[in-house]
C-alpha cells in the first residue's frame, strides 16, 4: 500500500482543469501566431479577467514540461522549452543573409526609435541603399511609425513584435542598456552620450538629436544570435 502511495506521488500534475482553461489551451495550440487577451476572448467569450486567470494558471502547469507558455509583449503563444534547444535543431535553407549595413541600422532602429531614414544614416555615416530596410521590412523585424513632424514629413521607423519574438525578448527594455553593453566589450562608453543612448529613451525622440556612430561596435552580437539561427 504505501509503495503504491509513493508510486503515486512520482507524476503530480493536475488532475482537472476549468473548460475556460480547456478552451484557451485549445486555442493557443491552434493559433498560427501569438494571441493577445483579446483575440483569445473572441474566441472563448468570457471576461479578460477569466482569461488572465486561465492564461496564468496555464503557464504555471507548463513550466517544467517540454513545451511553455509564454507571454512576448503582451501576446501569448506555446513554445518549446528554452533547456530543450539543443535537440530541437532545426536545418533550413537561408535565403538572405544579413548584411553589415542592415546589421547596423536594426541595431540603430533598436536603440533610436522611432527614427527617420536620414537619421539613420546620420549616425552611421554613410548612405545605403533601399533594400537594406526593405529586408528588415520583409523579415517584419521593424514597421514604419509614422511620419516625424519636420519638413517633409519623412516616414520613421520602430522595431515589429517580432523582433521581439525572434531574439525571445518580453519588452524592449530588457535590452542590454550602456553599461552592460561596454562591461562585455561591445562598446566603449566613453564614446557615448548616455543621455541619448539606451532602453530608457527609446521614445523620447526630443531628446535624441544627438547621436554616436557607435553601432559598428555591437554587430557582434546580432551577428551571433543571426548565425545560430541560420546553423
Amino acid at each position: 500500500m504505501n509503495k503504491n502511495k509513493a508510486n503515486f506521488k512520482i507524476i503530480n500534475f493536475k488532475n482537472h482543469i476549468d473548460d475556460i482553461e480547456r478552451k484557451v489551451e485549445a486555442v493557443l495550440f491552434a493559433a498560427v501566431e501569438p494571441l493577445d487577451i483579446n483575440s483569445i476572448n473572441s474566441i472563448v467569450k468570457t471576461s479578460e479577467i477569466k482569461i488572465e486567470k486561465a492564461l496564468l494558471s496555464l503557464k504555471k502547469q507548463y513550466e517544467k514540461r517540454g513545451v511553455n507558455l509564454i507571454c512576448i509583449s503582451n501576446k501569448w503563444s506555446f513554445r518549446t522549452s528554452e533547456n530543450l534547444s539543443n535537440i530541437m535543431v532545426k536545418h533550413k535553407s537561408v535565403q538572405k543573409k544579413l548584411s553589415k549595413a542592415a546589421i547596423e541600422t536594426l541595431a540603430i532602429i533598436v536603440y533610436h526609435q522611432p527614427v527617420t531614414r536620414s537619421e539613420i544614416e546620420e549616425i552611421r555615416g554613410v548612405s545605403f541603399g533601399t533594400g537594406t530596410l526593405d529586408i528588415l521590412l520583409e523579415l517584419n523585424w521593424v514597421k514604419p511609425a509614422g511620419r516625424k513632424n519636420i519638413p517633409g514629413k519623412p516616414i520613421q521607423y520602430e522595431t515589429a513584435d517580432d523582433f521581439l519574438s525572434h531574439f525571445n525578448i518580453n519588452k524592449l527594455s530588457d535590452l542590454p542598456n550602456i553599461e552592460e553593453l561596454a562591461a562585455a566589450g561591445l562598446i566603449d562608453n566613453s564614446k557615448v552620450d548616455s543621455s541619448i543612448f539606451g532602453t530608457s529613451k527609446f521614445f523620447d525622440e526630443n531628446k535624441n538629436e544627438k547621436k554616436e556612430n557607435i553601432y559598428s561596435d555591437i554587430d557582434d552580437m546580432l551577428s551571433s544570435s543571426l548565425q545560430n539561427e541560420s546553423e
